[in-house]
């Protein structure tokens, strides 16, 4: 009897989805691609990457070519599912969660025994337990894990991502993983499967252990970073040289200070503090403070260029690169982006 191939529906082809889905194919297995944007499905189905990513638009073509890899714009039926979709914060910096249920919504008829759901999207703890609750409300005929260990017919495991744009194949492939299943099934079958695609090890552990995980990891960074920018800024206020300092002070062999610069963006770092903050904000004191000051940094420069501006009668300032970090395409949050426009708003860019 021949083995049955197993599927993958990748659930967002953005800048997390579509590297995944390109390496999952790598290793034989057949991914059927969902997105909202028809654009983005066009391209792909046509064998063209949408996004600029080093290494992937050689992958879409050759998967896309030999039919590994379609796209669609409603989800298909599979023997796992992938969501990879945004998980941004709102204007009072709360989750929002939407489009993650709503994607969770939208493969509830598909699911049948046995099946595998992995949420690579970036959560607040808690979260995939809401999505199992969600799924049993919406398909009574099936059971959904719980953090009991009883027994379940559809499994449910966080796997949060850890890539650098510009990277992004490399990193899949090579970094280590988190699992953390609902119950201790549901690890199992998520590390098998991510086992199979990835050379860096698959580290077992529970849903809320690895939602944290994520969350502790960007926050950690922002709060480094937030040194750096704060100290940048008392420097000048002291007439010091920051460049000279840091290159100075790192010189000690336990220290490491980063670099200083206009803030910070991306999707990952800018916001997921956002979300230990918003779960327990009378105690993440600290990741608020640095969040703050980063996200205060931009204005801080925009500042600095005015000053400078002003000594000139026409002045004309050329912002060059408004990308969150060098040779991506990417303009999520980036501080660049917002100096720019906060410039151009006062006609001087």
């Amino acid at each position: 009897m021949t083995e049955k191939k197993t599927s993958v529906t990748m659930v967002g082809l953005g800048y997390i989805g579509l590297p995944l889905a390109a390496l999952i194919c790598d290793s034989g297995i057949r991914v059927k691609g969902y997105d909202v944007n028809s654009a983005v499905v066009d391209k792909i189905n046509l064998g063209l990457c949408p996004i600029k990513e080093p290494g992937l638009p050689e992958k879409i073509f050759e998967h896309s070519a030999s039919g590994l890899l379609t796209a669609n714009t409603n989800p298909k039926v599979s023997d796992i599912y992938i969501i990879a979709v945004p998980t941004p914060v709102d204007t009072e910096f709360t989750p929002n969660l939407g489009y993650l249920l709503r994607a969770c919504r939208q493969i509830a008829s598909l699911l049948k025994l046995n099946d595998l759901i992995i949420i690579e999207s970036t959560c607040p703890v808690g979260t995939t337990e809401k999505v199992s609750h969600l799924l049993q409300t919406l398909r009574t005929d099936l059971r959904f894990p719980k953090q009991d260990n009883s027994e379940s017919d559809v499994n449910i495991a966080y796997c949060p991502e850890r890539i650098l744009p510009g990277n992004a194949l490399n990193e899949l492939k090579k970094n280590d993983r988190i699992l953390g299943g609902l119950t201790t099934k549901c690890t199992k079958k998520a590390k098998a499967f991510y086992e199979k695609i990835i050379y860096g090890q698959c580290v077992a552990t529970n849903s809320r252990t690895a939602e944290m995980a994520k969350l502790a990891e960007n926050s950690f960074r922002d709060i480094n970073i937030a040194y750096a920018n704060e100290l940048s800024m008392a420097c000048t206020e002291l007439d010091v040289n920051v460049w000279e300092l840091i290159k100075l002070t790192n010189m000690h062999p336990r220290v490491d200070i980063l670099m200083p610069g206009p803030g910070v963006g991306g999707h990952c770092i800018a916001v997921d503090p956002w979300f230990i903050v918003s779960s327990a904000p009378d105690t993440a004191k600290l990741i608020r403070q640095a969040r703050e000051v980063n996200d205060s940094k931009p204005h801080y420069v925009l500042k600095q260029i005015v000053d400078a501006a002003d000594q000139f009668k026409k002045p004309v300032v050329a912002c060059l690169g408004i990308a969150f970090k060098a040779d991506i395409d990417d303009l999520r949050e980036s501080p660049a982006l917002e100096i720019t426009k906060m410039l151009a708003q006062k006609n001087i860019a």
